[in-house]
C-alpha cells in the first residue's frame, strides 16, 4: 500500500467512522503525512515503529524550528493514525500514546463588553428589511453562542419559538439545544413575520437566515455586514467574538463551566476553561484599575 492510500483510507476512516470534522480530519491526514514521509526517508518500515522512534521523529521536529503548538498537533494526528492502525491491525499497539503534549501558551480570546455588544446591535439600522434581519442575527449569534457556520446553518425547523430553543448543528456532526431568551425572541419573530416573507416569496428555503435574493445567507455575507457595524459602532471585534463574549459573561455571571461547554459544544472541557482565564483576567485589571 502507498503512503497516498493509507492516508486517503485514514482520512476516510475519521470522518466515517470516528465523526471527525473535515478540518480535524485535513489536519490530521497532514500531521499523518509529514509522518509517514520521514519514515520513508528513514527507510523505516510502519510496523517496526516503536514509542523511541516516534521521540526521534518529534526532535526532529523541534530541530527544524516547529512551534510547541505545531508539535501538540503532530501528536494528536499520530496518535489518530495509531488508532487506525491498531484497529485495521498495522499496529499491536498505539505506541503514540506515551508521547506527552507539550503545552502550548495559548492567546485569550477578545472579548467584547456587555456595552459593547450593546453599542453593535444598536448601530444596525432597523428601519430596512436587511438591518430587521441582521438584528435578529447577531442577536441570536451573542445570545445563544453562535459560530458564523452554525448561524447560517440553522434550519428554520429547528427554531422552536415557543420553547425559545434552537437545535444546532455544530463541529462534527454534533447537535446541541440552546435556549434563546426574550428579546431574541421578539427579534426573530419580527424578522420571521415582516421581512423573511419578502426575501423568499413562494420559495421554499430549509434556512432560517436569508440574503435579498431569498438564499440561505453565506458566512461572507455575514462577515461584510458585521464590519459594517463595526465601522458605526466604533468597536472592534470579529463576529466570532460575539461567542466569546458570550461564554464569558455566563460564566462571569456565576454560570457552571459544564453547562457552557454543552451551550457551547465543546466536546472537551479543557476547550471551555479558557474563558476563566478570560474573567481572572478581567478580575485583575479591573483590581488594578481601582486599587493600584
Amino acid at each position: 500500500m502507498t503512503i497516498a492510500e493509507l492516508l486517503n483510507q485514514f482520512y476516510s476512516d475519521l470522518i466515517l467512522v470516528k465523526r471527525d470534522s473535515e478540518q480535524t480530519a485535513l489536519t490530521y491526514k497532514i500531521s499523518a503525512e509529514e509522518f509517514l514521509n520521514w519514515l520513508a526517508s528513514e527507510h523505516t518500515k510502519l510496523r517496526d515503529v516503536s514509542a523511541q522512534t516516534l521521540m526521534y521523529y518529534l526532535v526532529k521536529r523541534q530541530t527544524d524550528g516547529c512551534s510547541e503548538l505545531t508539535i501538540a498537533k503532530d501528536i494528536s494526528g499520530i496518535r489518530a493514525l495509531g488508532d487506525y492502525l491498531v484497529r485495521k491491525g498495522f499496529w499491536e499497539e498505539n505506541s503514540a500514546l506515551l508521547l506527552d503534549k507539550p503545552k502550548a501558551s495559548r492567546k485569550l480570546p477578545k472579548v467584547l463588553s456587555v456595552e459593547q455588544v450593546d453599542s453593535l446591535l444598536d448601530s444596525i439600522d432597523k428601519t430596512s428589511p436587511s438591518g430587521i434581519r441582521d438584528d435578529a442575527l447577531f442577536e441570536l449569534i451573542y445570545s445563544c453562542g453562535l459560530r458564523i457556520s452554525e448561524a447560517c446553518d440553522l434550519k428554520l425547523a429547528n427554531v422552536h419559538m415557543d420553547e425559545r430553543l434552537i437545535l444546532v448543528h455544530g463541529k462534527g456532526d454534533k447537535e446541541r439545544l440552546v435556549p434563546f431568551g426574550e428579546r431574541a425572541y421578539e427579534k426573530i419573530m419580527t424578522y420571521l413575520t415582516q421581512v423573511r416573507p419578502l426575501f423568499t416569496g413562494e420559495r421554499n428555503v430549509p434556512e432560517l437566515f436569508v440574503n435579498y435574493k431569498g438564499e440561505a445567507i453565506s458566512r461572507k455575507g455575514v462577515w461584510k455586514r458585521f464590519q459594517t457595524l463595526e465601522q458605526k459602532s466604533g468597536v472592534t471585534a470579529k463576529v466570532h467574538t460575539l461567542r466569546h463574549s458570550f461564554a464569558t459573561h455566563l460564566l462571569s455571571g456565576g454560570a457552571d463551566l459544564r453547562s457552557v461547554q454543552e451551550l457551547l459544544g465543546h466536546s472537551d472541557l479543557s476547550t471551555t476553561t479558557i474563558y476563566t482565564h478570560v474573567t481572572d483576567d478581567q478580575l485583575e485589571k479591573a483590581h488594578e484599575k481601582y486599587f493600584k
